[in-house]
């Protein structure tokens, strides 16, 4: 029989609360989770929270499993981590990362889970999200061996940027932010890290992440001849000025938009078969592996504190890198 879930919803203007779902039996091919573990996206649910996806980005901005319409109300998330308790046999008591809201347990096609390495902890498997847009930006402006590469923003998206990036031979990193306490965590991360007022020019590539126009402003502004900066920021309805005269044009710089939505162009047809999200995916929780990426894992709540600290969240009073969201223990369980 169906049992019911707790799943949290937005407004689209300024608040949250929690409503009763309905969870059905799995069906063939179908699997029920019981949520251990979700994760805030800080920039893009702030916007959502706020109400500020724009009209003509409705349709691009939905989440793989979301309920409503923007700008709301709307169940919106997309960084989920739990144990299938009930449906495809192989799959029962494995840990799975889905894209799925904030809800305590939920059914989905076997498909869209993805299994959680045994030696990744599932806490740290809601980085799996920002983790496959730092590859998926790295293929989109791929570093070549030797290359100077500096990160301006030191969110969460950064620094599993510089975290990657840190790994490819020969390649020197800069992890760029105003806030000098992400010094540490660029240390935990084995990257350099710089004040902007202090940021080394001449970069090859400039992967941009702050999610402030300044901020590409200022990535631009370190580049070398014939550089490109990866704009990873997205900004809703904001309009965004550049400096594009002066020696933009002569210096031959770039800009490149990368984008999780899509997988990058030039790893859809690198193999027999087509790089597709889900390969993207489990590459990610593959690198997730790597324990450095738990000092990522910032702060902690429980899913009672999530309508007061998207609140929060959305008006830039809290803090931090990865906020997780801690789950009861066996609540709302899926059907046997």
């Amino acid at each position: 029989m169906a049992t019911t879930a707790t799943a949290f919803w937005v407004s689209g203007q300024g608040s949250g609360w929690f409503e009763d779902q309905v969870v059905p039996d799995p069906g063939p091919g179908e699997v029920c989770v019981r949520t251990l573990w979700s994760a805030v996206s800080r920039g893009t649910e702030a916007l959502v929270f706020r109400g500020e996806v724009p009209a003509d980005q409705h349709w691009r901005m939905r989440a793989p499993f979301q309920e409503g319409d923007f700008p709301g109300p709307v169940k919106y998330g997309y960084l989920s981590v739990g144990v299938v308790e009930a449906g495809v046999a192989d799959l029962v008591g494995r840990t799975v990362f889905c894209l799925y809201p904030h809800q305590t347990s939920y059914v989905v096609p076997a498909d869209d889970v993805d299994l959680v390495p045994d030696d990744v902890p599932a806490r740290r498997a809601v980085l799996a999200g920002p983790v496959e847009t730092a590859v998926n930006a790295l293929w989109d402006v791929p570093p070549m061996i030797g290359d100077r590469v500096a990160v301006v923003g030191a969110g969460l998206i950064g620094c599993c940027l510089a975290r990657v990036l840190g790994r490819v031979p020969g390649v020197e990193v800069t992890l760029v932010d105003v806030n000098p306490s992400r010094a540490e965590v660029a240390g935990h991360l084995g990257v350099d890290f710089a004040l902007p007022t202090r940021a080394p020019t001449e970069r090859d590539v400039v992967f941009h992440a702050s999610g402030r126009p300044e901020g590409l402003t200022h990535a631009l502004s370190l580049l070398a001849d014939d550089g490109v900066v990866a704009e990873l920021s997205w900004y809703g309805d904001t309009q965004v000025s550049l400096p594009l005269g002066g020696d933009f044009h002569a210096r031959r710089l770039s800009i490149r938009g990368s984008q999780v939505g899509t997988v990058s162009p030039t790893r859809r047809r690198v193999r027999a078969q087509d790089w597709t999200p889900g390969h993207r995916r489990r590459l990610a929780l593959d690198l997730l592996r790597d324990d450095a990426f738990d000092t990522l894992l910032t702060d902690t709540s429980t899913l009672h504190d999530l309508p007061d600290l998207m609140a929060r969240i959305a008006q830039g009073d809290q803090d931090g890198l990865c906020h997780t969201i801690r789950y009861p223990s066996g609540d709302d369980a899926c059907s046997s």
